[in-house]
């Protein structure tokens, strides 16, 4: 069975944007996709990267968005439901850690999980602690599994 790795919306919406640490996001996405690693995520990431792409700094056309919309559809990430123990453990990190619901529920699902975390949010990674940064990594990290 292969590593299973929680991607957060700002790694995935690098798949499909220009910015900084693409070729990372699109190592990871390789690996996932030649079946190196399983990625799995908050069944929100699909709206996220979505939003990210559509509030982004370049115009983007319906039927772009719409591609994209499908193309994350067609990878088939494995999306989990808030709920259970999971939803606690998402509601308890908001609170402690002084984060956002969703930036929790990723953080969450990887400490479910015990998968690794990448990320390209730096400010998310500040306000964690050392013990919740085992499972935390920045997307600059990621290198190709050989």
């Amino acid at each position: 069975m292969a590593e299973v790795i929680v991607a957060d919306a700002s790694v995935v919406a690098k798949w499909f944007l220009k910015e900084e640490w693409r070729d990372n996001a699109i190592n990871l996405r390789n690996d996932y996709v030649e079946g190196r690693i399983d990625l799995a995520a908050p069944c929100i990431m699909p709206f996220e990267v979505l939003n990210a792409i559509r509030y982004s700094k370049r115009e983007i056309e319906t039927e772009v968005l719409e591609g994209i919309a499908e193309s994350l559809s067609l990878y088939g990430i494995k999306l989990y439901e808030l709920k259970g123990d999971y939803a606690k453990k998402t509601v308890k990190l908001s609170i402690r850690k002084n984060i956002s619901i969703y930036d929790a529920s990723y953080l969450a699902l990887a400490i479910e999980l015990k998968a690794k975390l990448y990320t390209a949010d730096e400010k998310l990674i500040e306000k964690l602690d050392a013990e919740d940064r085992k499972y935390v990594k920045h997307i600059k990290t990621y290198s190709r599994i050989e």
